[in-house]
């Protein structure tokens, strides 16, 4: 019996930490999606798509010397209505570390 307890508490610690990953990664990207839209604003190019694509992600040390994983996304913009650019945004968590056009 304590062997069924045990395997079921470790499956609803595996399936909340599922959760919040997931969570945390739709928060990234909607964060994303608003920083490549105010960019593209500011810059008066024409946001393509209406949304970012996730790019990839790595572990770097931030001013502190602690681990943060960096999420990339990259987004399409047109200045002139017919060439596509390609930009990139990049996360610490929900915090913008660079952006670029």
């Amino acid at each position: 019996m304590s062997d069924d307890l045990l395997l079921l508490v470790l499956t609803a610690a595996a399936l909340g930490l599922g959760y919040r990953v997931w969570q945390t990664s739709l928060d990234a990207r909607e964060t994303a999606n608003r920083i490549a839209k105010d960019t593209c604003s500011r810059a008066v190019v024409q946001f393509l798509d209406g949304t970012v694509a996730f790019a990839g992600f790595r572990l770097a040390r931030d001013a502190q010397g602690r681990r943060r994983l960096l999420r990339t996304y990259t987004f399409d913009y047109t200045g002139d209505g017919f060439e596509r650019a390609q930009g990139f945004i990049v996360l610490a968590g929900l915090k913008l570390e660079a952006v670029g056009l």
